[in-house]
C-alpha cells in the first residue's frame, strides 16, 4: 500500500516542477522541450530527486508505475493552471510576431468553449499520467538493476491441511 503522505509530498514536486514547466511553457522556442519533458519525462527526474534527498524508500515496479502515473496527471493540471489564463492575459497584448502564439483569445468566446478546453485539459492529462506512468515504471526496473535491492514482496504462506 503506498502511503498518503508520499502520495502528497509527489504531488506537491510534481505541482512545483508542473508550474515551472508550464510557466516556461509561454517562452515560443522553449516551449517544444518543457511540454516533451512535461509530457513523457517528469517522473524520472522527481523520483531520482525523491530518492537523492532520501524522501522515499525502495519502490518496485508497480509503485513506480502508480507515483508516475500521479507525476505526470498532477504536474499537466498544474501546467495548464498557470499555461493558459498567462497564455490568455497575453493573447490580448499586441506581441507583433509572436501574436499567433497567443490563441486563446478565439478560444474563450463562449462557455461551451471553455467546457471543451477543460475536456481537454483531462484527457491530455490522462496521456500524460500514462507516459509518465511508464517512465516511472522504467526508472524503478533500472533502479533494482543498478543497486540490486528489491522490495521484498508479500511472501505466500503454504501451509497443509489434515
Amino acid at each position: 500500500m503506498i502511503n498518503e503522505l508520499l502520495l502528497r509530498q509527489i504531488a506537491i514536486l510534481a505541482a512545483i516542477a508542473g508550474g515551472a514547466l508550464g510557466f516556461l511553457s509561454l517562452i515560443p522556442f522553449i516551449n517544444i522541450f518543457s511540454i516533451t519533458i512535461l509530457v513523457i519525462c517528469l517522473a524520472p527526474v522527481v523520483l531520482v530527486y525523491m530518492k537523492r534527498e532520501n524522501l522515499i524508500g525502495i519502490f518496485d515496479m508497480r509503485e513506480g508505475a502508480i507515483l508516475g502515473g500521479v507525476i505526470g496527471f498532477v504536474s499537466f493540471v498544474a501546467a495548464s493552471v498557470i499555461y493558459t489564463p498567462i497564455n490568455l492575459i497575453l493573447g490580448f497584448i499586441p506581441l507583433g510576431a509572436l501574436q499567433s502564439h497567443f490563441f486563446f483569445k478565439y478560444f474563450f468566446n463562449s462557455f461551451g468553449s471553455f467546457i471543451v478546453l477543460l475536456l481537454l485539459i483531462f484527457f491530455v492529462a490522462l496521456l500524460s499520467a500514462l507516459m509518465n506512468a511508464f517512465a516511472g515504471l522504467a526508472t524503478s526496473y533500472v533502479y533494482e538493476l543498478l543497486t540490486g535491492l528489491k522490495k521484498e514482496s508479500n511472501e505466500s504462506v503454504d501451509f497443509e491441511i489434515k
